[in-house]
């Protein structure tokens, strides 16, 4: 433990009188868990002698959770409790921890007990050895049916190709965070999958740590339905455009616009070629029997050209909108490691 220790006091200043680990734990349903996870939490975090707090996010419970909660949190002043007034999912809740947590590092967890507290001393240590502004958990041995093990490796290699972010796990909430990061990152939807990428659309420096990954004591999982899959893959489209595109819209519409155009340029001009030409060749009466007007092809060519005119459109809305967002908002265009004097 001494290590771990250690990496703390390298990773931030070690007289600061704040709070050094903010722990955030989203909670819907969780009543058999709430308790057991508690007390190793403590156990963990006593040991690395730092000042913490443990934030728990009831995400709308319905079994009594939040009573559960609040029983722990008169035994031990490090809780803080958030009580959502109905559930609006794990995002959100991530969201609402990284808002209210003070810490100089922010760790992230499942209140179901699959995420074994003792990981954290190696994420810190981790951060520590390879200087990096946030570790992921990467679950070893998985407790999941074969099928849920299998489409999510599935949708980590997909999502790793489709934004050149090559992390193994990005379905393990344990995570940990430099606070700068937390509080620069904005999250909706389902992006709580996607905090490699957010992180790295910003510059963070992103490493990962096997860890443990248990059953779970009781209850069954809430936060991860097949049936949520459609907005996964929606937010992997958003990702996709925020990695590439944010920043010069045009670049993508424009794109889209000039393949278009051209196509149906091509199309459409050699039908009008081939009759003028069977004009020329056959006279007057070869030219009006030639007809392209109601052919599928030409037809094709001008909803391409069509649609050509929208994409370039599109993107000059896109370029107008984000220089309102970075202007008018006032949105910084780049994000400082740094600064040495």
């Amino acid at each position: 433990m001494d290590t771990e220790i250690h990496a703390l006091s390298t990773i931030i200043n070690s007289n600061t009188k704040t709070c050094v680990l903010s722990i955030v734990v989203p909670v819907y349903n969780e009543v058999g868990n709430l308790e057991s996870l508690h007390e190793e939490l403590v156990a963990v975090l006593s040991h690395l002698n730092v000042s913490y707090e443990i934030i728990f996010i009831d995400d709308g419970s319905t079994d009594g959770s939040f009573e559960i909660l609040q029983q722990i949190r008169t035994k031990d002043t490090h809780v803080i409790l958030i009580q959502f007034r109905r559930n609006f999912g794990q995002t959100a809740a991530f969201a609402a921890g990284f808002d209210y947590a003070s810490g100089e590092l922010i760790v992230t967890l499942d209140a179901d007990g699959q995420n074994n507290p003792k990981d954290i001393p190696l994420l810190i240590e981790k951060m520590d050895s390879e200087d990096c502004d946030l570790v992921l958990g990467w679950r070893m041995n998985r407790q999941e049916p074969l099928i849920r093990r299998i489409l999510s490796s599935i949708a980590n290699r997909i999502i790793s190709r489709s934004t050149n972010v090559y992390v193994h796990d990005r379905g393990c909430s344990l995570k940990l965070f430099k606070k700068d990061l937390a509080k620069s990152i904005r999250l909706y939807g389902q992006l709580h999958r996607y905090l490699p990428e957010l992180a790295t659309m910003i510059g963070a420096r992103v490493a990962e740590v096997p860890t443990i990954d248990r059953k779970r004591r009781s209850g069954k999982s809430k936060y991860g339905s097949i049936s949520r899959t459609p907005r996964v893959v929606l937010d992997l489209m958003t990702i996709f455009f925020f990695l590439i595109y944010s920043t010069s819209p045009m670049r993508l519409f424009g794109g889209v616009a000039l393949v278009g155009f051209f196509t149906g340029s091509v199309i459409s001009g050699g039908l009008v070629l081939a009759k003028i030409y069977n004009g020329i060749i056959n006279g007057w009466i070869g030219f009006h029997t030639y007809e392209i007007g109601n052919r599928p092809l030409f037809l094709l060519g001008i909803f391409l050209v069509m649609l050509s005119v929208q994409f370039f459109m599109m993107g000059l809305i896109g370029e107008m909108i984000v220089r309102v967002y970075y202007e008018a908002g006032n949105k910084p265009i780049y994000h400082v490691r740094q600064v040495i004097k």
